[in-house]
């Protein structure tokens, strides 16, 4: 007998995760990866760099520059975001710390949007379970919250999702802001004002933080398919018109926007014919998104009738299907493919989840054995790399670091050793817990996924945190220049520098950089020495005289040439 839905959920299998448990487990999530560190390269320094220059009033707020430099991304937004945490901050407080708190609360912000956006689609008519003869079957409040649960922990066990969530940079914004969008559309039909106002901040938010034609397309989509829906009622239509009709204004007047700021700038990237870009690619989307993908591939193949049959009434499978569609797009055809494909996690991870009621017991064991070989195998590397570093023992991993970063000098500290032996320990009891209790529980096939990919994520920032930060920082390479630099130098030429180098210089090493063109009567000239055509036509000689080349310690490619006024 064929079904009206896959799902087939009992009322014991709905019971949610503990409150408490999910927010330690967000909160571990979240920090990692934002305190204890300085800026890394290249975007992350440089979208700081930005926002240093606009809180000290030394460009436009409408149309930043650093160096010289307008933004690869035509974004305001998140560069205002910064600037106004570093000028409301306290004296004491970094201001690159400050910063980082402000998308801290961005990444608190999506992961709630995308609960409560999995949430109202579970709520959907169409994605409740069967109702049983006798009763029994689970409630649409709680089944709603056990899928939401499932897809929080799917979205967090996404590969891609750590590096780029923990970033002051347009992309965590743009991520935000798209959340808050598919929690709107997906809420629109049960709460009207707050979805609605989540629908114009996310429409708004994603135009003025370099995604313009994302929320377009999201928007008219959207709109779209309630219109379809609401063809296809046999109810009150009237609501559904109205929803579309409000998103289609707020889509529209946010292009308005974007036409008056002057933010359309095309920059189609198109892949090519070689075989190895379209290997990358896939590379991207195989582990970018995993483990979400494959669990989202089986709701649309276990969902199929109501996706085909029902069409657009099933606004469950349709929303997020179209969010994952744009995203899938724009990776394809831009340059900067891994943060445009980082816009769909919170609409793959909601399809992920939906994927949850229907597995059975064999994929659901295959999903944790793989998980817990994947992850327990890079726990252990990690811990035996920083012991080796530590004692000399094994050796062959502290010298593959001597050899990788040349100068970095190992340090112990006991606080981050004691949070990453606590969280080693809180997966161990996660992985008796999985395999011994709770069998029921419908987000259970996650749990393992998501620890697992923050657990990794939150050895890395605490045991390999120093490692890293000498390796993807630019405070190395300063500090070579620093001390080489007569001390307080009243300004420095640059040459060529990129936007990343520039604000590390300005940021580490406090110099005051002014363009050569300027024709500043600098004592000192930093120039690029890893792009020729940077310093084309430059010739060393008076009145400039090369005093050093340095070169990042773990990137032997990246140099600087460093030159010195010579007084006649």
């Amino acid at each position: 007998m064929k079904q009206p839905t896959p799902a087939i959920v009992a009322q014991d299998a709905v019971h949610r995760l503990p409150r408490l448990a999910l927010w330690l487990f967000c909160i571990a999530y979240v920090l990692p990866g934002f305190l204890g560190r300085v800026p890394w390269k290249r975007a992350d320094i440089t979208a700081f760099g930005y926002m240093a220059e606009l809180a000290r009033g030394a460009t436009d707020w409408w149309a930043p520059t650093l160096g010289g430099l307008s933004p690869e991304v035509d974004a305001l937004l998140p560069y205002w975001f910064g600037a106004w945490a570093i000028q409301l901050a306290p004296s004491w407080l970094a201001i690159d710390l400050a910063v980082r708190l402000t998308f801290i609360a961005l990444l608190v912000l999506t992961l709630l949007a995308t609960w409560y956006g999995t949430y109202f689609l579970a709520r959907s008519p169409l994605a409740q379970p069967v109702a049983f003869a006798f009763g029994g079957e689970a409630q649409p409040t709680d089944y709603a919250r056990a899928i939401a649960d499932g897809g929080l922990l799917a979205f967090m066990a996404c590969l891609g999702l750590a590096q780029l969530a923990h970033e002051t940079t347009p992309a965590l914004a743009q991520l935000c802001f798209t959340a808050l969008l598919f929690y709107a559309t997906a809420a629109l039909p049960y709460r009207p004002v707050a979805p609605g106002l989540g629908a114009g901040v996310g429409l708004i938010g994603m135009t003025l933080s370099g995604a313009p034609s994302m929320a377009l397309a999201l928007g008219l989509g959207c709109a779209t398919i309630y219109l379809l829906e609401a063809r296809q009622a046999n109810s009150d239509t009237k609501p559904q018109k109205i929803r579309a009709a409000g998103l289609l204004g707020m889509t529209l007047l946010c292009s308005l926007l974007a036409t008056f700021l002057n933010l359309w700038h095309w920059r189609i990237d198109l892949p090519s014919g070689d075989w190895r870009e379209w290997q990358s690619l896939g590379r991207l989307f195989l582990w970018f998104t995993w483990p979400a993908w494959p669990l989202a591939l089986w709701t649309l193949w276990r969902w199929r009738h109501q996706l085909l049959g029902v069409r657009f009434g099933s606004r469950h499978l349709w929303l997020p299907l179209w969010f994952v569609l744009v995203a899938s797009m724009a990776t394809l055809t831009t340059s900067a493919a891994d943060r445009s494909l980082l816009l769909a996690l919170p609409a793959l991870a909601a399809l992920a989840a939906f994927a949850l009621p229907t597995l059975s017991r064999s994929v659901g064991a295959l999903v944790d054995w793989f998980t817990l070989i994947f992850f327990s195998g890079c726990v252990l590397i990690i811990w035996i790399v920083w012991v080796s570093m530590q004692t000399g023992f094994p050796a062959q991993p502290a010298l593959n670091v001597a050899r990788l970063a040349p100068g970095f000098n190992h340090s112990f500290s006991f606080i981050s050793f004691f949070i990453a032996l606590t969280a080693s320990l809180t997966w161990a009891w996660l992985v008796k817990w999985r395999i011994g209790r709770h069998r029921s529980a419908l987000w259970k096939s996650v749990v393992l996924p998501a620890g697992g990919a923050a657990l990794c994520w939150l050895l890395l920032m605490t045991l390999w945190l120093p490692l890293l930060d000498f390796a993807r920082s630019y405070a190395p390479m300063v500090q070579q220049a620093t001390t080489l630099i007569s001390k307080d130098p009243s300004c420095v030429s640059t040459l060529g520098l990129t936007r990343s180098q520039t604000a590390a210089f300005r940021f580490h090493g406090h110099f005051n950089l002014q363009p050569v063109e300027t024709g500043a009567n600098c004592p000192w000239l930093l120039a690029n020495g890893e792009i020729p055509s940077a310093t084309a036509g430059f010739i060393p000689g008076k009145p400039w005289q090369l005093h050093a080349a340095m070169n990042h310690p773990a990137d032997p490619k990246e140099k600087i040439y460093l030159f010195e006024r010579q007084h006649p």
